[in-house]
């Protein structure tokens, strides 16, 4: 028997955890009757990741709202949280299905009730393609991945149709310079032949990943991308060359998704498919900075972004205890390397509590992180103390979430009554 039937997918429901595996960070240590528990009463162990209720739930609806404007398929990327709980509010929203990046997310994402699943990835190795052909004969989903090389194909023609399976696959595009995916049409088109006289392999459509495409003139480079891949994604439809019943073409990150649904949505004999992630949590850094050019964008063309209301919203933080004032100026946090992602910026003080009360905190700078600590530079004027807790928002949330087995979700009082696994 697969190991599938044996763990129910309300396991992937809103977790109100009665006992936690050892060592579990932010969570509590003495059980309440109502079980409820505050942040700022200091009810939680810290450090804690936390995730507001109402602003993710408010980012979920803003997306979708966005993707069915532009009458695009959203097919949120959950590497970000690889939390269930998050998996299905955003199907329950209305998401076409989930994104992953290996076999084992996709997992999830089916166990969670995604029937559409993207590997936004290669799939190659035979252990991980025996997984995807458990998964297709578990569940009733459709999964696709990216193909880029002959070889792969034939790889993977030859596992799934000696198992009297079929795999979808998507020709992936790349760019000169960039990551993954094939260089150039003609290299593209000769692939799609290839793949649609394979028994085991069904040619679906067209893939891309536009982030890896930087610089001054990325927005004009990024649009031509996209319009070659739509235009290359329906050349493959009128030559027969797809084999399913839908021609998909998908893209988007979280910094370009209005591009691509503005050329995809285009497109009516497609089906179009974006991919952002980062947006479910959103962030005080990077994809904040790209959701305003998003809206800069939107402003200046009247586009939907502008016109639908409300943004997205920060909805992850860290919080921590002050735990040193070694000397004047400079403040320690317990909260460190292993707490809170720090590649893309250092964590920002939001907001401090002191015995249940709110502080002054402004001017509060993380200057430097380690492992399990976090340095600050205190103003003259902030009179921290030890003990005071801190709640933190960071940057690229995909590296916070993936430090935690549990996480806080608080409402607007900061008072948390579930905690939600993620499944890394």
């Amino acid at each position: 028997m697969s190991h599938y039937a044996q763990q129910p997918i309300d396991n992937y429901q809103v977790s109100l955890q009665k006992n936690f595996p050892p060592g579990t960070k932010g969570v509590w240590a003495e059980q309440k009757d109502n079980g409820r528990y505050s942040l700022i009463e200091e009810e939680i162990s810290l450090p804690a990741a936390v995730i507001l209720q109402s602003a993710v739930e408010s980012n979920i609806r803003w997306m979708q709202a966005f993707a069915n404007q532009h009458q695009v398929n959203l097919c949120p990327h959950g590497k970000t949280s690889m939390t269930p709980y998050l998996f299905k509010r955003q199907l329950q929203q209305g998401a076409w299905g989930m994104t992953i990046a290996t076999p084992a997310h996709a997992e999830i994402a089916a166990m969670a009730g995604a029937q559409n699943i993207i590997m936004a990835n290669q799939l190659v190795g035979k252990t991980n393609m025996a997984e995807v052909a458990r998964l297709q004969s578990c569940f009733d989903v459709n999964f696709y991945c990216s193909v880029d090389s002959t070889l792969n194909v034939e790889q993977l023609s030859n596992f799934f149709a000696e198992r009297g399976q079929q795999v979808k696959v998507f020709i992936e595009l790349g760019v000169a310079g960039g990551r993954c995916g094939v260089r150039g049409i003609e290299a593209a088109t000769e692939l799609a032949k290839r793949i649609h006289k394979l028994p085991g392999t069904a040619l679906s459509g067209v893939e891309v990943y536009e982030g890896v495409i930087s610089g001054d003139d990325a927005e004009a480079r990024v649009r031509a991308f996209i319009a070659e891949t739509a235009e290359f994604a329906k050349s493959l439809k009128d030559q027969g060359l797809i084999d399913t019943k839908d021609a998909i073409v998908t893209g988007a990150g979280s910094a370009w998704y209005d591009l691509v649904a503005e050329t995809f949505s285009q497109y009516n004999d497609l089906l179009p498919v974006i991919r952002p992630g980062c947006y479910l949590t959103h962030d005080t850094g990077i994809y904040d900075v790209a959701q305003k050019k998003v809206m800069a964008r939107a402003e200046k063309n009247q586009g939907v972004a502008c016109r639908m209301g409300g943004d997205l919203k920060n909805a992850l933080e860290v919080w921590a205890c002050v735990v040193s004032t070694p000397e004047p100026g400079k403040a320690v946090i317990g909260m460190g390397k292993r707490d809170a992602s720090y590649d893309a910026g250092l964590p920002i003080a939001e907001r401090g509590f002191r015995n249940g009360s709110a502080i002054d905190i402004d001017g509060l700078i993380a200057t430097a992180v380690m492992d399990q600590h976090t340095f600050v530079d205190v103003p003259e004027n902030c009179d921290l103390q030890v003990g005071d807790v801190i709640a933190f928002s960071t940057s690229h949330p995909c590296l916070t979430f993936d430090k935690w087995r549990y996480i806080a979700l608080a409402d607007d009082d900061f008072t948390v009554e579930h905690w939600l696994p993620t499944q890394f």
